[in-house]
C-alpha cells in the first residue's frame, strides 16, 4: 500500500480557553490494510461541531474520553478503497466516525453505506446529524403547535437554521438569533423566517420583545450563558425550553452560574429540558426520510460552509468559535 496517510492528533487540553495550533499535531503514516470484517475509506468530506471542543477537553458528559495522541475524532462521510467485509464493496460511499485523517480503517459495521442521491454532504448536515437534532428535539420535546412563537439562538448555525424551518413549516412563527447583519438578511430573505435579531447590536431581551410582545412559546437554545438568561424573562405560560448546546460555555474556565431567571419557569408553568440524539435511535428512519422529502420538495433549505484541505482542520474547528461560518461547517479533505 502506497499511500501516505495524514493525521491531527489530539496534542492539548484547551479547557476554559480558546482553542491554539499547537492543541493539534500533524503525522504522516501509512494506512492499515483491512482485516477480515473490515473496510478502508478514502475519507472526502468531514463534519465539524462545537461539541468536539468539548471532547478534547472530556467534559462531553456523554462521549467516550479521548487521550493525547488519538487521532481528533469527525463525523464524515467518504469511499470504500478495499474491503473485507461482503458488505462493503470498492467504490461505496459511506457515513462513519472517521476522523481528521486521510483514511480510516474500520469495522464495515461501524460504517452506514449511503445512497446514491447526489446528497453526499447533506448526510453529515439537514440529512444527519444535524437535521435529525432539529427534527426529534422540536417534535418530542418543543411540541410546537401551529400560532406559537418559536425563538432560536444560534439561529444561523447548522442545527440552529433547520429547527427555524421545520417551525414555519409546522404554521409557526419563528425569529432567530444570529451575530451580523448579512446572518440576519440570510434567516429572514432566504430561510423565510419572521424576524432576526443581531446579537451584537444591544439587549437580545429587548429585541426579541419587540418582536415577540406575548411571549415566546418555543425557545430552543444553542448557546447558553447571558442569552439563555435574558430569554428565560420573554418565556410565556407553559412554554417549553429546549436545551440543545451551550456554545457560550465552551471557552470558559468553569461552569458558568445557573441562569438568574430560570424561576419563571414556575411563574409560567412552563418546562426547560435537554436531550441527546441517541435517545431517538430507533426512529432515525422516519426522521430521516421526513427530512429528505421536505428537502426534495424545496420546503427545508441548507447551507454548507465548505473549507478546504485536510491542513486546514483546525482553522475550519475555530470558524465555529468565531462566528465565521454560515449554515454547516465542512471540509473537503
Amino acid at each position: 500500500m502506497t499511500q501516505t496517510n495524514r493525521q491531527w492528533l489530539i496534542n492539548g487540553r484547551p479547557n476554559g480557553r480558546p482553542l491554539r495550533d499547537d492543541d493539534f499535531n500533524l503525522v504522516q503514516s501509512a494506512p492499515r490494510a483491512p482485516a477480515p470484517g473490515e473496510a478502508l475509506v478514502r475519507i472526502l468530506y468531514l463534519s465539524f461541531d462545537p461539541a468536539q471542543k468539548g471532547w478534547m477537553e472530556n467534559i462531553g458528559g456523554y462521549a467516550a474520553a479521548t487521550e493525547i495522541g488519538d487521532v481528533m475524532r469527525a463525523r464524515g462521510v467518504g469511499e470504500v478503497v478495499a474491503s473485507e467485509d461482503p458488505a462493503l464493496s470498492p467504490g461505496d460511499k459511506v457515513l462513519g466516525q472517521l476522523g481528521w485523517q486521510d483514511y480510516a480503517t474500520l469495522s464495515a459495521k461501524d460504517l452506514e453505506k449511503l445512497p446514491d442521491d447526489g446528497l453526499l454532504t447533506a448526510h453529515l448536515g439537514v440529512l444527519g446529524g444535524t437535521g435529525l437534532t432539529a427534527f426529534f428535539g422540536l417534535k418530542n420535546i418543543g411540541t410546537p403547535f401551529p400560532g406559537d412563537t418559536v425563538v432560536v439562538t444560534g439561529a444561523a448555525g447548522a442545527t440552529g437554521s433547520v429547527v427555524g424551518q421545520i417551525a414555519k413549516i409546522g404554521g409557526c412563527r419563528v425569529i432567530g438569533i444570529a451575530g451580523g447583519e448579512a446572518k440576519c438578511r440570510w434567516l429572514v430573505d432566504e430561510l423565510g423566517f419572521d424576524g432576526a435579531v443581531d446579537y451584537k447590536q444591544g439587549s437580545v431581551r429587548r429585541q426579541v420583545r419587540a418582536l415577540a410582545p406575548d411571549g415566546v412559546d418555543v425557545l430552543w437554545d444553542n448557546v447558553g450563558g447571558p442569552i439563555l438568561n435574558e430569554l428565560l424573562s420573554l418565556i410565556a405560560t407553559h412554554a417549553r425550553v429546549v436545551i440543545c448546546g451551550g456554545i457560550a460555555r465552551y471557552e470558559a474556565g468553569q461552569l458558568p452560574p445557573g441562569p438568574e431567571n430560570y424561576f419563571n419557569l414556575v411563574f409560567r408553568r412552563a418546562t426547560m429540558q435537554g436531550f441527546l440524539l441517541s435517545d431517538y435511535a430507533d426512529e432515525f428512519p422516519m426522521g430521516r426520510a421526513r427530512l429528505s422529502t421536505w428537502l426534495q420538495e424545496g420546503r427545508l433549505k441548507h447551507r454548507e460552509d465548505v473549507q478546504q484541505g485536510l491542513e486546514n482542520a483546525p482553522a475550519t474547528l475555530k470558524r465555529l468559535f468565531h462566528g465565521e461560518n454560515l449554515g454547516k461547517q465542512l471540509l473537503r479533505v
